[in-house]
């Protein structure tokens, strides 16, 4: 009996054992130890003379953006709003000294605007693509009462969704024929955490996820590198965080470390502290998934109130 109790305790030890090998080790590697010891090794100057931002007037765009025309690269930064991307290509002109080229386009928009941005982009050897345009609700809010509803969720979908599946269409072609390139996928944490009150949004950044993941199986032997992106709160326009701090920091500091993922991870926060929460909100899920998605529906109806109360405030 003492002998068959001794064999049962040996395998629980070596099956805890293997998870812990399988688990632990690789995410200490992909968000502490690989990143800041190694860094990337991805040679973006060589996987094309340009890259292409959308979003990229603002917040993680336009860090992507700046850092990647410090790399050399000549930079097509793609958003609504001309002004702002005349302004952003003039920065990143003056402190670079790099080529950009703008397009401005409406992606809540339909198909057209991919012809303009496909006769825009013809010729241009497009070797890094950052799919980072995005929207989301104003304020948390429950499904039912999101502001003008059916117009935001046909919004959210085409922004969020029909963006990045359209972009990847355009330029990962050329990619497979050079038989390199880098597509990276702004996600968010979100789509792999409850995220009630965000229900929409945190959908459609779960089709990024998960399209980003099976892509990157698809086109790993024609040397294309897919990463997923999936930043936790981070100080732009779009979460409305004003001040940056450890946990919310600015995109510079979030941009220039989840670039040092990059080749590492093939889905990555970006950002440790990202990281930390992920972890920490699947340990409570796997203790008590009613526990983590009332905590998160908590948090989120707590910000929602402040917003109420702020803009009450404020009239």
């Amino acid at each position: 009996m003492a002998n068959a109790y001794d064999i049962f305790s040996g395998v629980c030890v070596f099956v805890v054992s293997v998870q812990l090998l399988r688990k632990v080790f690789p995410w200490i590697y992909e968000n502490l130890l690989g990143p800041k010891l190694f860094g990337s090794a991805v040679k973006l100057r060589e996987m094309g003379s340009w890259a292409l931002v959308t979003g990229a007037t603002d917040g993680i765009g336009k860090a992507y953006a700046k850092a990647l025309a410090k790399k050399g690269l000549n930079v097509v930064l793609v958003s609504r709003t001309r002004s702002k991307l005349e302004n952003v290509a003039k920065e990143i002109e003056t402190e670079s000294r790099i080529n950009t080229k703008i397009i401005a386009v409406d992606f809540t928009s339909g198909p057209e605007i991919y012809e303009t941005i496909a006769k825009q982009t013809a010729g241009l050897e497009i070797g890094v693509l950052v799919n980072n345009v995005a929207m989301c609700y104003d304020i948390p809010e429950r499904f039912l009462q999101l502001p003008d509803q059916d117009k935001l969720t046909t919004d959210l979908v085409t922004c969020n969704v029909i963006s990045v599946t359209h972009m990847c269409s355009l330029v990962l072609p050329g990619m497979v024929n050079r038989r390199k390139g880098v597509i990276i996928n702004i996600s968010s944490v979100s789509s792999v955490i409850p995220s009630p009150m965000l229900a929409v949004y945190a959908a459609t950044k779960a089709f990024v996820t998960k399209f980003s993941n099976d892509l990157a199986t698809e086109y790993a032997k024609h040397g294309v590198l897919i990463q997923a992106v999936l930043p936790g709160p981070v100080a732009t326009n779009m979460s409305k965080i004003r001040k940056s701090t450890w946990l919310a920091c600015s995109p510079q500091k979030f941009e220039g470390d989840a670039l040092r993922t990059l080749g590492i991870a093939r889905q990555t926060t970006g950002y440790y502290p990202h990281a930390l929460i992920q972890k920490i909100m699947d340990i409570l899920d796997f203790l008590t998934p009613a526990g983590a998605r009332l905590v998160t529906l908590k948090t989120l109806e707590h910000a929602r109130a402040e917003a109420h109360r702020l803009a009450a405030a404020n009239k």
